[in-house]
């Protein structure tokens, strides 16, 4: 049983996290329609500029400095590079393609800059546990549940009550009738983008902190794992990204927890059981847990 509980606190505290990369990957596509395979270069340069600035600024002095500037740098993307011919859903293909290609910039000079080292970000829980029944979880995990359920709250109030968020899911319904409308697509998306690069600085702190060891180089690449979590909740659906994202790390939680049970599987089955999850549940449902099925005029 504390097996159990150990791994589902853990699953929960990490899925929240994953949350609010899967929400970044949601937003954009719903605003552009573009997957955005930068998302883990970004997530990599928040969690590093709070690494660098934190004993100048202080914890939440670098935070935000990390936040806002890894939200205005993906804004910046989408404005200066996938948007030079405009905000046409057309090029959406093209677009996804440039993102790799931000994406490897990126990676290579931030992989340049942290090397080997293993970066701390400076978070004021550091190596503290709580003892919940016969469980014990790190701080860390524990603010990173109650963060991550206030920003994604705050991010669902943001769609729901907000002229922003009506424009964006009017741009998601209809394009063109929202441009008739004189819904500004291209302000839109920019800041659908920038929401993005803000929460994915946010969830680098939870990801470098204990029980992490710390930043690395390859930090990043746990967005590879929100990815499949937007899938399976629906790409267009930002309910479906959180219940994807608990449901990918849960998985992935009990697999690894279980790992001498599952041992005829392979000592690798806890990488690859996030996308079995995908793609069984894709099998049956292929627009995902959330997704709508389009209506299609014949």
């Amino acid at each position: 049983m504390t097996a159990f509980l150990d791994n589902t606190l853990s699953g929960l505290a990490l899925g929240a996290v994953y949350a609010l990369v899967a929400l970044g990957f949601v937003v954009i596509f719903k605003a552009s329609g573009v997957l955005n395979f930068a998302q883990g270069s970004l997530l990599l340069l928040g969690g590093y500029l709070v690494a660098v600035l934190h004993d100048d600024l202080g914890f939440a002095g670098a935070l935000a400095v990390a936040v806002l500037a890894t939200g205005l740098l993906a804004g910046a993307v989408d404005r200066l590079l996938l948007q030079r011919g405009g905000p046409d859903p057309a090029a959406a293909p093209v677009q996804t393609i440039v993102t790799i290609g931000v994406d490897i910039v990126l990676v290579t000079e931030l992989s340049r800059r942290i090397g080997g080292d293993l970066l701390s970000l400076g978070d004021p829980w550091g190596d503290a546990v709580t003892g919940i029944g016969p469980v014990t979880v790190a701080d860390s995990r524990i603010a990173a549940i109650a963060v991550s359920a206030v920003v994604i709250g705050a991010v669902f109030a943001l769609f729901r009550f907000t002229p922003w968020g009506l424009s964006l899911r009017a741009a998601a319904e209809d394009t063109e009738a929202a441009a008739l409308m004189g819904v500004r697509l291209s302000r839109v998306r920019m800041l659908a983008w920038c929401l993005a690069g803000a929460l994915a600085a946010l969830a680098a702190v939870f990801l470098a902190a204990f029980p992490a060891p710390g930043l690395e180089r390859t930090t990043g690449q746990i967005a590879l794992k929100a990815f499949p979590a937007a899938i399976l909740g629906g790409m267009a659906s930002p309910a479906g990204a959180l219940a994807g994202s608990l449901v990918i790390r849960l998985t992935e939680a009990f697999v690894a927890g279980y790992q001498s049970d599952l041992h005829v599987l392979g000592e690798g089955v806890g990488d690859v059981a996030p996308y079995a999850v995908m793609i069984a549940v894709l099998l049956v449902r292929p627009t995902g847990l959330f997704g709508a099925k389009g209506a299609v005029r014949v």
